[in-house]
Parts: C-alpha cells; structure tokens; sequence
C-alpha cells in the first residue's frame, strides 16, 4: 500500500514539469526541511524540471537552504505538492485555487482534503520521516545535503526521539541516513540547539513568569515590548515551547504571542497527556494530540481556550489519581 502510494507521487512528480512545493505557515524544522529537501531531490534527479519551496522564511532555520519567490499565476499547468499541512487555511505562499494537480504528505490527524493524491501517516515521527522513505522507494535521488536535512527534520519533531509518535520505522530511517550519508551529528545538532545567550535568558523569563493552575496547566502570554526587549523574535519565542517538557506538575503549556502583521494571537500548546488537538480545532488551530496551535483574533477566546485546557488538565490529573489508588489497593 504505501510503496502504491510513493510510485504514485513519484509519477506525478515525472510527469509534471514544474513543481511547487509548499508547507504551513510559521514553518518548524520538519516543515521547511522536508520540503527544501524534496525540491533538492527532485531537482538532483530531474535537473530540466523547475522546482520551487515556497513561503516565508524564518532566519534561525537558513541553514535548511533558501527558499523561492514565485508568481504561481504566472506557471504552467503547474503540480502543488503540499507538505506537513493539515488544513488548508494554514498553507503558505501558495492558493490551492491556482492548481489542478496536487499532492498531500503529511503526518497530522486529516482534517482537509487537498488533492487526488494524498498520503497521511498519523504514525510517522515527522513528514522528514515520510519523505525519506518516498526517496529511498522511487527513484528519487538523494546525496549527503539532503539527508541531513532529513535528519534534522525527524530529530526535531520527534523532540530528539522522544514524543510518543517515534517508532522502529523512525529509528531505521535515521540510522540509515547516518551511516549511508555519513553525516556529522554533531554539525546537525549544532545548527538544531545551539543559541545565543539571549535566547537563553528569554528562555529563563519564561520559566520565572509562566503561570501554572493547580490542575497542572502553565501558560504565558508573551509581550511584543519584553520579546523586542531580549532580542528574540516572536518564531524563536513560540519553538521554545518544547523545551517545558517533563517539568513535573505540569500536564500542557501554552505560550502566547501577537503577530501584528496578522492582527491575530498564536497560541503554541504541547502536552503530556491530555489530548489538547480537539480544543485547538475549535479556536482555528489544531495539530496532534500532543502538540497543536490556535490563531486567535480576540483575548477573550483566548481566555476560553486556557478555561478548556486548565479542564482538561484537571480531567487528567483526576485519571492520573483513580490509576493510582487502583495501584495501590
């Protein structure tokens, strides 16, 4: 079934002779590598076609490789592939409108529909994940460039293989990378972790001021005046997110930010166990599980939100307690 799907796409990708590759909005290491390494492969095993990553960059992640400017109206007859992107609300730098052919890879809950051909793996680590076996079953081509882009993309998501989506799968697929490229993993996760010491007293601003309920939710809403004031910008401010992990008493976090351009807040929520995607949804967000966002217009939904997730949390703390006695009985 799934090589079914991965000679599928690789004929769509032959028959097509330009390309577009696009992801969501606010892109994470998974997002932006996933998608310049497949317009590199694509472009590696077919150097005639052209081939665009589209979107707006962020500067910390450069080192993935440069992004395109295009005018998609302006293409002919063009193949949209569309990556690490549940719904079509979030896609960046591209209108879905503008193409006939389009391909969906993901590794989110599906939520839109997108295109003829679509491959969604709830269970892979990281689209990096998906798209490193789509090369390695076609003929695709990849060299050492690639796979490392590849594997930084998989060591992000999965949060240096922790979160529970890592599978044997993951593990094969960086193995391999690493041993068939040869890649340096100390030059990957240099440009993955390392940070100027800014970003490490932000980080510790957070950790003095984030508020934490009783029933184990923490939240912060950063302010566009105390960001300018540490010199971070507001992407750098919303990936610190995964760095609250494991901090005992707390079951989900959110972190606040207004996006002025937007006029809208970007709410970041990880969590422990309370499933937290289905209350994103209904604040125009979503995600996994465990991990999801929101884009919200007003403060008060923004207090709605919190409300619901402070009732998971309490929800699950009270599992956590029932789990417990029974164990102990």
């Amino acid at each position: 079934m799934k090589k079914d799907i991965f000679k599928k796409i690789y004929k769509a990708i032959k028959d097509h002779q330009t390309i577009v590759i696009a992801r969501h909005i606010g892109p994470d290491p998974d997002s932006i590598a996933s998608q310049i390494a497949l317009r590199d492969s694509i472009r590696l095993t077919f150097p005639d076609k052209k081939v665009y990553a589209v979107g707006i960059g962020v500067a910390k992640f450069r080192y993935f490789g440069n992004l395109d400017k295009i005018d998609d109206s302006l293409l002919q007859d063009p193949l949209l592939i569309v990556l690490d992107l549940p719904n079509k609300s979030r896609v960046d730098g591209v209108s879905f409108e503008r193409y006939k052919d389009i391909i969906k890879i993901d590794h989110h809950p599906h939520e839109d529909k997108m295109g003829d051909i679509e491959y969604v793996d709830e269970k892979a680590s990281s689209t990096c994940e998906i798209i490193t076996l789509l090369i390695n079953n076609t003929h695709l081509k990849m060299n050492s460039e690639i796979a490392a882009k590849l594997f930084m993309g998989i060591v992000a998501d999965s949060d240096r293989f922790l979160v529970p989506s890592t599978n044997p799968i993951t593990f094969d697929v960086a193995k391999n990378l690493i041993i068939k490229y040869k890649l340096n993993l100390t030059d990957m996760y240099n440009h993955l972790y390392e940070r100027p010491l800014n970003e490490a007293r932000f980080q510790s601003y957070i950790t003095l001021n984030m508020t934490v309920t009783e029933n184990g939710f923490g939240y912060i809403k950063l302010n566009n005046d105390k960001i300018k004031e540490y010199e971070v910008d507001s992407s750098t401010a919303s990936n610190m997110i995964n760095n609250f992990n494991y901090i005992k008493g707390i079951y989900v976090w959110a972190f606040v930010s207004y996006d002025e351009r937007q006029d809208l807040y970007k709410v970041n929520i990880r969590s422990r166990g309370p499933v937290i995607n289905e209350i994103a949804m209904k604040y125009n967000g979503g995600g996994h599980k465990l991990a999801s966002g929101a884009r919200i217009k007003s403060p008060e939904d923004i207090d709605l939100l919190f409300e619901e997730l402070d009732n998971a949390c309490k929800l699950y703390k009270e599992s956590l307690d029932i789990k417990n006695k029974e164990t102990n009985v």
